[in-house]
């Protein structure tokens, strides 16, 4: 779930400008390695991909069906092992990380429902996965997202 979040997250705004750590080769290629890929050109392009598509899905700007290209020639396979069934995942090597990252979200979506949303911050372009009792987190960061908008109503209300 670690790489899902820092996938979606991987196009924050710093210091008002939006910031892209797939964005050239050298630190898209960094990113990969990172997280477990192999950093080909066609792996960060995959990757700039399923991010774009898990955003839009995540947001509800569109449906899980615009995943289904991105899991084309996927197969599990089951093996008998001395430890019980295990499935092997067999995907083209440039799409394994970009696989294993749209399999999270679908995880994360079965296991924790409605829990990996956008933050309730309009300005920011960040997105959390809620792990709180209540399911009432809503910003990225508290220190962050949330203190300013905390701000942001004690300066209205005084005001």
């Amino acid at each position: 779930m670690d790489a899902l979040l820092d996938l979606l997250n991987s196009r924050p705004i710093v210091n008002g400008e939006q910031q892209d750590a797939l964005g050239d080769a050298t630190a898209g290629r960094r990113w990969a390695r990172e997280h477990g890929g192999d950093g080909t050109l066609a792996e960060l392009e995959l990757l700039r991909e399923a991010r774009d598509a898990l955003r839009d899905v995540v947001t509800g700007e569109s449906q899980p069906t615009t995943l289904i290209p991105l899991l084309e020639d996927v197969h599990q396979i089951p093996e008998l092992t001395s430890d019980g069934l295990q499935w092997t995942l067999h995907t083209p090597p440039h799409a394994r990380l970009a696989v294993e990252i749209v399999l999270a979200w679908a995880a994360t979506e079965k296991e924790l429902p409605g829990r990996l949303r956008p933050c309730a911050n309009q300005e920011c372009t960040l997105f959390l996965l809620d792990r709180s009792r209540a399911n009432r987190a809503r910003w990225c960061s508290m220190a962050v997202c949330g203190n300013r908008e905390k701000a942001r109503r004690h300066y209205e209300r005084t005001r």
